[in-house]
């Protein structure tokens, strides 16, 4: 097959030619070869790499996560156990992040409540309590 151009890449992955440069700084992406002009050249197994990069990033994958699942993904002596210890974590801090995401809302609707939406923000409760409220 036909080698790729960075912006040939960067549509079928559906992603930003910064993106892919980003990634490949960052070591999540490999440098691909280039033709003699100094153009890269990518393979479809390149496009594959940036489609499992971006689909692990949209179910919360941080870079760092994602550059030990590509590890993993290589690693002969890995099991499905390792990816999938690896996965539960990250399910255990989107719990977490939840958590913390509901409380926030409840502290917020609380101060919504409190505030009549009238008279000038002198005098706001909102802003009063953003003002003096101590770490619960």
């Amino acid at each position: 097959m036909k080698p790729l151009t960075t912006g040939q890449l960067a549509k079928q992955a559906q992603v930003n030619v910064e993106t892919i440069r980003y990634y490949e700084r960052r070591g999540l992406l490999p440098e691909p070869p280039r033709r003699w002009s100094g153009y890269r050249e990518y393979s479809q197994a390149d496009v594959a790499h940036l489609r499992f990069i971006k689909r692990a990033k949209e179910l919360g994958f941080s870079l760092s996560e994602i550059s030990e699942l590509l590890s993993l993904r290589v690693d002969p002596d890995t099991t499905c156990d390792d990816v999938q210890q690896r996965t539960e974590i990250k399910i255990a801090d989107i719990e977490a992040k939840i958590q913390t995401l509901e409380r926030m809302k409840k502290a917020l609707k609380k101060l919504v409540a409190s505030c009549s939406g009238r008279g000038p923000t002198s005098a706001c409760p909102i802003l009063e309590a953003l003002e003096t409220r101590e770490e619960e």
